[in-house]
């Protein structure tokens, strides 16, 4: 019965194992932006305004990366290349500007748990219409019943998150 029943809520494949090893370090990775947020605003303290401890935070995320790029020694694309991109996919640095500010802002307000939970209501919720519509590059990937459980599931665990 149970597995009939998922089979009807439109999860039907079964996960290969190297997906739980993705999902684990996803995981992990989920585990920073409370510890970014809070590491933000407290620099933001010490500069006295909440841009300069974003642009400090993008700063130095930029030279990590740099150091990466030529640790690895990652090839560099040519402008055409770049200029073949869409429009769009130059936004992403404007939006992790967005995000690096609203942690600033918000996370000394709501705390960790709450600042973190509210933000994955919104990326659970725009994850699904993302991938619905097969938006920024992803593939279709069509609601279903489950996913939409899932969502509500998120949205409970806010809840219960945010209440003292």
């Amino acid at each position: 019965m149970g597995l009939g029943l998922v089979s009807r809520l439109g999860y039907e494949q079964r996960m290969p194992s190297t997906t739980f090893v993705l999902i684990a370090v996803a995981i992990a990775v989920g585990c920073l932006p409370p510890l970014q947020a809070g590491i933000n605003a407290t620099l933001s303290g010490y500069h006295g305004h909440p841009l300069w401890g974003a642009l400090t935070n993008t700063v130095v995320a930029s030279l990590a990366l740099a150091v990466a790029i030529v640790v690895l020694g990652a090839p560099v694309s040519g402008v055409r290349t770049l200029a073949s991109a869409p429009a769009w996919s130059w936004l992403g640095g404007v939006l992790g500007a967005t995000m690096v500010l609203s942690a600033i802002l918000l996370a000394p307000r709501l705390g960790a748990a709450g600042y973190v939970s509210a933000m994955v209501v919104g990326t659970v919720t725009a994850s699904i219409l993302i991938d619905h519509f097969g938006l920024v590059g992803f593939a279709e990937h069509p609601v279903t019943l489950l996913r939409l459980c899932g969502g509500a599931l998120v949205i409970v665990g806010m809840i219960l998150v945010q209440t003292n």
